[in-house]
């Protein structure tokens, strides 16, 4: 058995960098922006036309967040390919797996992130709304300069939560046909016909990787809450 687990672990490692930690990075950070936008729509006190971008941003969210995600990943990868849009799309939109992988997590991340973000910007008193009106500041001065600061550290332990376990759905990615580490566990125990040492291990490398963001997660929050005084 040991020697199935040392003879495994670069495969499974190479796999991690190649694929599992790059597409939970650049997803994530693309889901934060999507996210960022996403809240401030909802959160706008614009009306007219700008309402129904508040219903787009309402949408997608709703979406997101009713809809599995292994669905949403057969949806781009699997279904896009018959959407054809003649002279646009003519033989359905085609992705690389790695694209619709990261375009999937994108924007279920961003769904999630978005209520978490916009929580935490309503969570902030009215009184520093009002307190930076007095002092002539805009709204958009306000949220930038006020508001979005304290709303990062209400926010960080969520969007935390949200990133490991993007981290751990990557392994869903598998579904698509990227290698990244849980591919090459089913692949390695299809060959060795040891899956229960294959998936333990696998399950250990997450486990390690997402320990380790745990304890980044505890390191940020005391760095943001480090001019906040312990009776808050």
């Amino acid at each position: 058995m040991w020697h199935i687990i040392v003879s495994s672990a670069p495969q499974l490692l190479a796999a991690g960098i190649k694929y599992t930690i790059p597409i939970a990075i650049v997803s994530f950070a693309i889901g934060l922006i999507l996210a960022l936008v996403t809240a401030l729509i909802r959160i706008s006190k614009q009306r007219g036309a700008f309402n129904i971008l508040r219903w787009i941003a309402s949408f997608y969210v709703w979406l997101f967040r009713s809809t599995p995600l292994l669905v949403q990943l057969f949806i781009v990868y699997f279904g896009l390919p018959y959407l054809k849009i003649k002279g646009i799309f003519p033989k359905g939109i085609q992705l690389d797996p790695v694209v619709a992988g990261i375009i999937t997590f994108s924007l279920n991340t961003g769904a999630y992130c978005a209520e978490t973000i916009r929580g935490a910007i309503e969570s902030i008193p009215r009184g520093q709304w009002e307190a930076a009106s007095s002092i002539g500041m805009t709204r958009t001065l306000a949220l930038r300069r006020i508001i979005i600061p304290q709303a990062v550290r209400v926010s960080l332990p969520p969007l935390a939560n949200s990133f490991i376990s993007l981290v751990k759905d990557t392994s869903l990615a598998a579904s698509i046909t990227i290698v990244e580490m849980f591919e090459v566990s089913q692949q390695i125990a299809a060959a060795n016909y040891q899956p229960l040492v294959m998936y333990c291990e696998v399950a250990a490398f997450y486990a390690v990787a997402c320990t380790l963001l745990a304890w980044l997660q505890k390191y940020l929050e005391k760095v943001t809450s480090r001019y906040v005084s312990p009776m808050n």
